[in-house]
């Protein structure tokens, strides 16, 4: 018993870590934002908030490729070639002179990182489904966000020392020490009776299977869009805490503080998904979302910043909000598709992401002077999904009738 419970606490870790190597190529270049701007020429905040944004366009291609390839060639060599790529991509971004280089570079950074971050989901749901999956993503997701909480700590240590190309090379250290433990530790999960053939029919096939499925095409359009409002925030962060609360020092600490709120739901929602359910407990969480958001746009709307306090309030209480519904709205999309599990988690993950940019790009230009067109755009995004959550019962309902 004791020597099972060690090994799900290292696999929880191992899952966590696979997923961290995202977090770390994202929140350890905030600091470094305005630093990275003048190196690559950008002309606006805007153009800089691009330098995080645009990793997540690579992140939603990136499973088109891998998903369909772990369930032909198995998860363990799809995660070795992200890796691969991944290096090639971060030496791109550190001889970058343009903003259109450094894209490129933040792009192909995406595609590869998402290999190991979509296998991950893959391997969890090889070995769990239903609830008890859920408590292993909130699990996994609670170890994974101590790096959204450090991250900005370790960039800005990084930058004080020496310079914004070592926030990428101390990256790359990361990932291997990552790959080498994968490596070594992790066995095989793709069972030799769910391996599927690489053929163009099989992505048709799966389309179909996800269009069809109601919960999944559901879960995932409800995904999107608290991702795209949730990306407003990590693109526009260090411009929000950076030049408008002119907060430069303190802000690795309030991205901590505020990573910590969404570690707290996470951690909860580990345990009470257990009693209530994953369905329960979007439903809540979403409510949560809508209502806290649409508080401060009545509040604030067109009107100057609120004291630092008062904004740490309300986006610690989007963000706890938004805690409980990462990991549910995933395992709830995933759970028809365990008999094609990694294509699943590649088309479902593209589908959030392109719809996630899209929303972030354009509520990100609105944020130069206030904050307050962040919490319209979090209003707009919830009320969208409360409205797809009925749909959602209404056709799961009728398609078991």
């Amino acid at each position: 018993m004791a020597k099972s419970q060690k090994g799900s606490i290292e696999f929880i870790a191992l899952m966590a870590s696979l997923m961290s190597v995202v977090a770390l190529a994202i929140d350890a270049l905030l600091p470094a934002l305005d630093v990275i701007g003048l190196a690559v020429n950008t002309q606006t905040p805007t153009e800089n908030q691009l330098i995080i944004t645009m990793i997540f366009l690579g992140l939603g291609i990136g499973p088109l490729i891998f998903g369909p390839l772990s369930d032909n060639l198995g998860r363990k060599p799809v995660v070795y070639f992200g890796f691969i790529l991944f290096l090639l991509a971060s030496f791109i971004c550190v001889s970058a002179e343009t903003i259109e280089y450094m894209i490129a570079g933040r792009i192909l950074q995406g595609i590869g990182l998402s290999a190991p971050r979509t296998i991950s989901i893959a391997i969890i749901r090889d070995k769990y489904q239903g609830d008890p999956m859920a408590r292993i993503m909130s699990f996994v997701t609670v170890v994974f966000l101590l790096v959204p909480i450090v991250a900005p700590a370790i960039g800005k240590l990084v930058l004080d020392h020496f310079d914004w190309q070592s926030i990428f090379l101390m990256q790359l250290w990361c990932s291997g020490a990552v790959a080498l433990w994968f490596w070594k530790r992790q066995p095989e999960t793709l069972a030799p009776n769910n391996k599927r053939t690489l053929r163009f029919q099989d992505y048709i096939h799966g389309l179909g299977e996800v269009f069809k499925q109601p919960k999944t095409m559901g879960y995932t359009l409800i995904s999107g869009l608290v991702f795209g409002s949730f990306m407003v925030y990590l693109g526009g962060a260090q411009q929000i805490f950076h030049q408008q609360y002119d907060l430069k020092e303190e802000f690795p600490l309030i991205f901590a503080g505020l990573s910590i709120a969404i570690g707290l739901a996470i951690f909860s929602n580990g345990h009470l998904v257990m009693r209530f359910g994953m369905k329960k407990m979007v439903t809540t969480a979403l409510y949560g979302f809508f209502g806290v958001a649409l508080l401060y746009v009545l509040l604030f709307y067109g009107q100057d910043n609120p004291g630092i306090e008062i904004l740490m309030l309300f986006f610690g209480l989007q963000f706890f909000a938004i805690g409980f519904l990462f990991g549910n709205l995933r395992a709830l999309a995933m759970q028809p598709m365990g008999h094609i599990a990694g294509m699943a988690a590649a088309i479902t993950g593209f589908i959030s992401t392109i719809m996630a940019l899209p929303i972030s790009t354009f509520i990100g230009t609105y944020i130069e002077d206030q904050v307050w067109p962040i919490f319209l755009g979090f209003t707009i995004c919830g009320a969208i999904s409360l409205i797809i959550l009925p749909i959602i019962n209404k056709l799961s309902l009728k398609e078991a009738r």
